[in-house]
């Protein structure tokens, strides 16, 4: 089922991850493969360290980007779900 502004997600279990710089990268110990996020998704990344709602994560990141919130719902679903696909997020109760 696809994610919403009402989902929960948080970083998964399965995964180590590290900063470099202004940006993210992740280390899926499912696939073993290495995944890089730029300094929008580094924040994002590190917001998922907790069980948020996605409204939440498009808020925060919204004020502090500066973007149009229609579009940063957009961006932020589209990279939750990337995210959870591989196995690095996971949607939660």
């Amino acid at each position: 089922m696809p994610l919403t502004s009402r989902s929960r997600v948080v970083a998964a279990d399965e995964q180590v991850s590290t900063s470099v710089g202004d940006e993210i990268v992740i280390l899926g110990m499912r696939d073993g493969v290495y995944y890089g996020l730029d300094a929008v998704g580094a924040r994002l990344w590190s917001l998922l360290k907790e069980a948020r709602l996605v409204s939440d994560l498009v808020e925060i990141v919204a004020a502090e980007f500066d973007v149009d919130a229609v579009r940063c719902e957009r961006d932020v679903l589209a990279l939750l779900e990337d995210l959870t696909a591989r196995g690095l997020a996971c949607e939660v109760p």
